[in-house]
């Protein structure tokens, strides 16, 4: 299983995307500061998940959200995944 997952900063609220075999050990290693990205965003909090049998379905998910580069889409897919 691949996870697609969507972190929130304590910090800031801004928004971090990412894909994952391991979505506990990833959510570590941002929060250790491992992440070049996420070093100074940091605590962070998952705030949104999708589960995928490959990677590849996993990372062409990953590349779409991240391209909407849309704080509105984000906080949406969120919201409507909470009504669900």
């Amino acid at each position: 299983m691949f996870y697609v997952y969507i972190l929130q900063s304590l910090k800031n609220q801004s928004y971090y995307t990412g894909y994952t075999e391991d979505i506990k050990k990833r959510l570590v290693m941002h929060n250790v500061g491992k992440v070049k990205a996420t070093r100074y965003i940091r605590p962070l909090k998952v705030v949104y998940i999708e589960i995928y049998n490959t990677a590849t379905e996993a990372r062409k998910r990953e590349y779409y959200i991240k391209r909407q580069k849309s704080r509105k889409f984000i906080e949406d897919l969120i919201r409507n995944s909470k009504r669900n």
